[in-house]
């Protein structure tokens, strides 16, 4: 039976899997513009363009700084205790099984 999770009784859990979804999709992202910057810097051989893109490295750094504290706080990551980020990953998991 498909419920409609937009009705009230059928949302329990569900804003906060939608919130914990949407800040993990975006550290990952940020997690790979880092990687990226951090390839082009290793591979630019203008002076102009390493400047440019060392800037960029830390900003992206600085970014997912942010964004990491922000689900650890919100404990939608548990980055440094993995039987937790895997509770997490169950319930989550769960959840989306109950969707089908």
């Amino acid at each position: 039976m498909i419920n409609d999770y937009l009705e009230i009784r059928n949302a329990e859990g569900m804003p906060k899997l939608v919130g914990a979804t949407m800040s993990l999709g975006f550290l990952l992202n940020a997690k790979s513009r880092v990687r990226n910057y951090a390839i082009a810097l290793t591979e630019a051989t203008n002076a102009e363009i390493r400047a440019v893109l060392r800037k960029q490295l830390k900003d992206v750094i600085a970014t997912y700084e942010k964004i990491s504290t922000y689900t650890m706080e919100k404990d939608y990551y548990h980055a440094y205790d993995i039987r937790e980020q895997l509770k997490v990953d169950m319930l989550a998991t769960e959840t989306a099984l109950k969707l089908i």
